[in-house]
């Protein structure tokens, strides 16, 4: 990789990073009565969103060059769904994983399910907007010999 190249990567992460850390302390400011263990649903969601925007505006910002043919409206439409699919199937693969570890199935289900959204956000969302939602990419890329 070429120098420029590995610092947009790592402005990219730290950005992310810092949308971590302000998604814990701003709602402390805003919201009354906030903290991360007494409202840890809230959290959950400010942080998946916090993630979520900034790493759709990193991907807006820092895209690739796309051909004419992928510009068009109904092209973008048709990923914009797929790529909603797709989370959507890696936030229930993630709850899926999280009760075969030990998370409790049906008395706490929408902490389970916070959680793995948070999980997804951080993993899925980020290939989503790199790769989208070609299955081919996704294999080369995360194949032993890809």
């Amino acid at each position: 990789m070429r120098e420029a190249e590995v610092r947009r990567l790592l402005g990219a992460n730290l950005l992310r990073a810092l949308a971590v850390i302000l998604s814990a302390v701003l709602p402390a400011l805003l919201l009354d009565g906030f903290s991360l263990l007494g409202t840890h649903l809230t959290w959950l969601c400010v942080c998946s969103l916090c993630v979520a925007t900034v790493n759709i505006v990193l991907h807006l910002v820092l895209k690739p060059n796309q051909s004419p043919k992928r510009r068009s409206f109904a092209h973008k439409i048709s990923r914009f769904l797929k790529c909603c699919i797709y989370f959507f199937m890696s936030c229930i693969l993630f709850h899926a994983i999280i009760v075969l570890y030990g998370a409790p199935l049906i008395e706490l289900v929408t902490e389970t399910f916070l959680f793995a959204v948070l999980l997804s956000t951080f993993t899925t969302l980020q290939c989503l907007c790199l790769l989208g939602p070609n299955i081919q990419a996704w294999i080369r890329v995360f194949s032993k010999n890809g």
